[in-house]
């Protein structure tokens, strides 16, 4: 598929995790070498030859499980967390709709699936309670769950 209609297919995407954290450790860490060879002193500029890839590889290695495993995106045909898939037309709409609305109270139906696997929902995520057209209720792990449901419901009425 071309970047091009890949681009069009997408309507919604929701990281999993962000660079960031590495990016202030490996600014945090340069600062501490600089202060290792500025200061009086031994250097032990070999000793962060080692600590450096070993720390920015276990970031790394944690910001890529994060995004491969929390990601949500909506796109023309599937909600994907991570790498389950769920076809919008297995998705109640008029619950979710009912529930933006306030008709219908949204609670979370005890024992109801995290999308994406797991337990339960992430630190740093709301479930957004979504029915299946078959009455199972599942949890759609997001940061933002009013646009999402947003991004929802407006692919849902296409």
């Amino acid at each position: 598929m071309s970047a091009a209609s890949d681009a069009t297919a997408q309507t919604y995407r929701e990281a999993g995790a962000s660079w960031r954290p590495l990016w202030i450790t490996l600014a945090l860490l340069a600062a501490a070498v600089v202060l290792d060879v500025v200061l009086p002193g031994p250097d032990h500029v070999p000793a962060w030859l080692v600590v450096i890839p070993l720390v920015a590889g276990v970031f790394a290695l944690s910001v890529l499980a994060g995004q491969r495993v929390w990601s949500v995106e909506i796109t023309e045909e599937d909600l994907r967390v991570g790498q389950e898939r769920l076809a919008l037309t297995q998705i109640d709409g008029k619950h979710l709709q009912a529930t933006a609305d306030g008709d219908e109270v949204g609670g979370v139906e005890t024992g109801a699936q995290v999308l994406g696997g797991g337990w339960s929902v992430p630190k740093g995520r709301v479930g957004l309670a979504v029915r299946r057209v078959d009455g199972v209720a599942l949890l759609v792990p997001t940061r933002d769950p009013e646009s999402l449901r947003n991004a929802l419901l407006a692919r849902l009425d296409q």
